[in-house]
């Protein structure tokens, strides 16, 4: 399902905001633990400890509550990176302390990727959309990084791009293995690593 029978409602008090929030707090629950598949509006309201009239007060189906979900919590990530790097003195400190800042929030939020991938099943838009945000903002700081001489030239005109797809698809993964699968590795030498890979890559260097 990917069209909406109706545009959702948005809540006119702050009491209002609260209860919507309760809900998609709860669905983010609720899918993490039990699966989209699996989890019921019941469920989600149970889980929110609202009535389940409240549930279609701000959402028609549990669609648009994914739908919802998956993009508060890409802007959620987005603020959250952004305040972490916040005091960074130039793009490659920026770069250590966002993957840090990342890391740390796949371990205090494991339901993130449950929610993100189901989605790529109920509304593929949502999922590009998710990371679509993502890369535009990156695009605009490397940019930024290229011209205040803080990072090499790219070889073309899509280097800026790429390098960006390329630095969220480590990030990604690395969250899998050491945010969700392994939350007891200490995070500076993974981070270490990683920096070096952006810094010098892979190949044998020729003195």
């Amino acid at each position: 399902m990917t069209l909406r029978k109706r545009p959702l409602p948005r809540p006119k008090t702050g009491r209002g905001e609260q209860t919507r929030q309760k809900l998609l707090d709860a669905a983010k629950r609720a899918i993490g633990r039990q699966g989209f598949a699996d989890t019921s509006i019941a469920a989600i309201t149970t889980e929110a400890g609202v009535a389940q009239g409240t549930f279609y007060i701000y959402f028609n189906t549990k669609e648009d509550v994914l739908r919802e979900l998956v993009l508060h919590m890409g802007r959620s990530l987005r603020h959250h990176l952004t305040e972490a790097i916040g005091g960074a003195k130039n793009r490659m400190e920026a770069e250590r302390l966002g993957l840090v800042a990342f890391l740390e929030f796949v371990r205090r939020n494991p339901d993130l990727y449950q929610v993100v991938d189901v989605s790529q099943f109920v509304d593929p838009k949502i999922y590009k959309q998710y990371y679509l945000d993502f890369v535009a903002g990156y695009c605009d700081v490397l940019n930024a990084a290229e011209q205040r001489g803080e990072i090499a030239k790219g070889g073309s005109d899509t280097a800026t791009e790429i390098r960006a797809w390329m630095l969220m698809g480590m990030a990604d993964f690395l969250g899998k293995r050491y945010g969700l699968w392994d939350t007891k590795t200490p995070l500076g030498p993974v981070v270490d690593d990683a920096m070096a890979m952006i810094a010098d890559g892979i190949a044998v260097r020729q003195h």
